[in-house]
């Protein structure tokens, strides 16, 4: 069987993330998932707070937090104290990113097992 027809190709898994390309691509900058990281464990939380600690300049957190919100990962929430605006996590969009990866992980499995099932005859 040829890879492509047994879904282990080049193009195994391209359905399966493809509408979480811009999510994955978002996360692979160390800052955005850092920031992701916090905001899922901190919840909602302003500029500001987000830049506390940072190596980088508060500027360059709001460019990032602008880049993982045009990939849905976050969204401007309502404005909190000092009437600065906090970013919040877009749950749904993580999880379309995390089945994304479970398909995937599965079609490797599934590849796997058949390889192992050749090798084994």
């Amino acid at each position: 069987m040829s890879p492509e027809r047994s879904g282990a190709g080049r193009g195994a898994g391209r359905d399966a993330g493809i509408g979480a390309a811009p999510a994955f691509a978002a996360l692979g900058d160390e800052t955005r998932l850092a920031l992701v990281a916090r905001l899922c464990a901190a919840g909602p939380l302003s500029t500001a707070r987000l830049a506390e600690g940072a190596a980088i300049s508060r500027q360059a957190i709001a460019k990032h937090l602008d880049v993982l919100a045009s990939a849905g990962l976050v969204r401007r929430g309502d404005a909190g104290p000092g009437r600065e605006r906090r970013w919040e996590i877009e749950p749904r969009r993580l999880d379309e990113a995390r089945r994304a990866l479970e398909q995937i992980s599965r079609r490797w499995d599934e590849a796997l097992e058949r390889l192992r099932a050749s090798v084994e005859r």
